[in-house]
């Protein structure tokens, strides 16, 4: 089973004909949505307060610590379109890009992205996004989960994903980043 059939058949929708949408499909759309194995994903309703807070407070978080860390070629964003391949295109919530940028859409590995668990993209965000991004090869993936206040701090090794008890990021050109998450309660 793919991973947005296993995603679907978790949410109740059980096995169904799905499209294959691609990016050429989805820039064309209104609204805010995702594109995981060419289905179509709503992203509404909009992140409640506290996602929305915790989002800001990460950002300038994120921002004051590569200035600190010297990290003059990384920047943060907030949701930006990742082209993972032609019928994958996700937004998560933050993520530090290193490098040039340009176009509409991201297609290479950021250095770092965090996802802001919420009711609704809770399953996808800890299944079907955590592999996509370790496939994709993203360095390091940090969830956080507002109901309960925690994170959960995942760095790619040897193609994997494993718990990442530290709180320093070593990001391209040697560059390194500290967090405090507790300033995020």
């Amino acid at each position: 089973m793919d991973r947005i059939s296993h995603y679907l058949y978790k949410m109740g929708l059980g096995p169904r004909l799905l499209p294959n949408y691609t990016y050429d499909d989805y820039r064309h759309w209104e609204g805010r949505w995702e594109v995981i194995d060419g289905v179509a994903i709503a992203m509404s309703p909009a992140p409640s307060f506290k996602h929305q807070r915790i989002a800001n407070v990460l950002g300038r978080m994120l921002s004051h610590a590569l200035d600190k860390g010297g990290c003059s070629d990384c920047t943060v964003y907030q949701p930006v379109d990742v082209l993972i391949k032609e019928n994958t295109i996700v937004q998560p919530d933050l993520l530090i890009i290193c490098g040039e940028v340009s176009g509409s859409y991201l297609d290479r590995p950021p250095a770092l992205v965090v996802e802001i668990l919420s009711p609704s993209t809770r399953f996808k965000d800890q299944s079907v996004k955590r592999e996509l991004y370790q496939d994709f090869g993203i360095p390091y993936y940090i969830m956080i989960d507002p109901e309960d206040d925690s994170s959960v701090i995942l760095q790619l090794v040897d193609g994997k994903y494993v718990d990442y008890k530290n709180a320093v990021f070593e990001l391209p050109d040697g560059c390194k980043v500290e967090l405090d998450f507790s300033e995020l309660v």
